[in-house]
This record gives C-alpha cells, structure tokens and sequence, in this order.
C-alpha cells in the first residue's frame, strides 16, 4: 500500500500539472472505489481552478476556488497518470485542463477512494479528525512521544502506527525508523526514555526525507505520476532483508505482529 512517502511524492508530481489550472472536465468513469464516488463530483469540480494541492496523512487533498476540496486515496494499487497516451480499463477518474493536460487515476483493485468536501470544513472530516500530528511537522518530537506514550504497555512499533499517535505512518517507514534509532519494535512504548524518543522522532523524519527523496519505495503496483519507479527500496536497511546481514554484523529477522511482517535486527535494536 502507499505510504506517506507515496502520497507526497504523487501530490509533488501533481502540482506542476493541476495547480493554478482550470479543470475543463472531471469524469468519474464508475459509481464507486472501495466507496460511493460523490454523485456531484463532476458538477462541483468541472470548471473550477485548483489553488492547491496537499497531502494529509496518507490522503491526497487537491483545493479549488469554488471552496470544494478533493480527496483521494490510492488503497493498495491507485496511481495517477499524467498525459495518458490511452485510456486503460482501470482508470476510473479522468481530469482535463484548460491547458491541454490530463491526469487519469488508476486502480485495478479499487481499494482506493475519492471524496469531495468543503475546503473549510476539512478538519472535520472523520478520518482526520482523531489523527496525530504530521510526522514532518513541528509538532512531532520527541518531547511529543514521551507525554501520549507515558504508561503505554503496548509495544512502540504499535503504537507509531496508531493513526492517533502520529499521522500517516505505515509499517515499512516504522521497521526502517526503529532500526535507524536503534530501538525493538517489541519494546513497550512507555518505557522508552525521552533521550531515545528524541533520537527516534529525528529517525522518522530522516527516513520519510530520504524515501520522498527517492521517489518512494517500488512495491507491488506504486508508480509515480510520471511513470517511473521509486526506489528507495534499494535504501532499505531491514524491511524486506530477512535472513540478510545487517551493518552492525547481525543478522535481519522477521516477526509477525497482528498479521504485519515485522523486520529488526536483535543486535543493534536492544530493549
């Protein structure tokens, strides 16, 4: 599934192309994704201008001066496709614009969703409305960890991937983070020190720049909006290297944890 990383990386990709534009046509080639398609979505949104483009966590927002804001999810397989040679069986949401360009959002599986609301009322949205701070922003530090985390038995990994902790985090960026602080993801959350969650909240940040760097992480069906592959997955440090050595002289292994693949090194990540 995309990841943080993911999504910025695709709103990037996006902004060039949308932004100060007017949208000539916005067709929703189905009734629904993993959920209903707003029926006036084509209506609110053809002939507006997009005056912004953001991401939220793992959600793409596109804003336009009509006070209407979109809202994407890529699921497990979406992609956006700019200036499609040809229209795919898959791609469900077709945009123009008054410049000529056009954008297709593509998702075999459907996991994925589109929603439309008032750019206004955006914090009220349900999906956003219990989130944590932006593991980018300002907001989260280690200072931040050590107060939610103080007396929480469950283990830090879980816990950095409760969208109520920190928003958008996903399980490979949380492996990669943990290993860099040099922290078990089994260890329980609130027995981790502030000096450790300082180090650990500088990790989140280092990995998640470094993978938006690099374009995201080649998985399954990510693609960027202009087709190439990311590859941070050639960065990884652990995810994905059971069984592999690790730079400490360790060997990666790999744990299940309510059905996640699990990758840490047992040497250089000490309770």
């Amino acid at each position: 599934m995309p990841e943080l990383p993911e999504v910025e990386t695709t709103v990037r990709g996006l902004t060039p192309v949308l932004a100060g534009q007017r949208l000539t046509n916005v067709e929703p080639r189905r009734a629904d994704l993993r959920k209903a398609i707003p029926v006036d979505l084509r209506q609110r949104l053809t002939g507006s201008t997009v005056t912004a483009l953001r991401r939220r966590a793992k959600y793409g927002m596109i804003d336009t001066d009509r006070g209407d804001t979109m809202i994407f999810h890529l699921g497990m397989s979406g992609r956006w496709r700019v200036d499609p040679a040809e229209r795919l069986t898959h791609d469900h949401l077709l945009i123009e614009t008054g410049e000529g360009r056009s954008l297709a959002l593509n998702d075999p599986r459907r996991f994925g969703f589109l929603d439309l609301v008032e750019t206004a009322a955006i914090d009220a949205y349900p999906p956003f409305m219990a989130m944590g701070p932006e593991p980018l922003g300002a907001d989260f530090t280690g200072k931040y960890m050590h107060r939610v985390l103080k007396g929480r038995v469950s283990p830090i990994k879980a816990m950095l991937l409760d969208q109520r902790i920190v928003a958008g985090l996903g399980n490979i960026y949380v492996c990669e983070a943990l290993h860099v602080a040099r922290i078990a993801p089994t260890r329980a959350a609130g027995q981790i020190g502030l000096p450790r969650l300082e180090r650990l909240a500088v990790a989140v940040r280092e990995v998640l720049l470094a993978a938006i760097e690099a374009g995201g992480s080649t998985l399954r069906d990510y693609a960027r909006p202009d087709g190439e592959l990311g590859y941070f997955s050639k960065q990884f440090l652990v995810y994905g290297r059971e069984g592999e050595p690790c730079h400490c002289g360790g060997i990666v292994q790999r744990r299940v944890d309510s059905g996640r693949s699990t990758f840490y090194c047992a040497t250089c990540q000490r309770n």
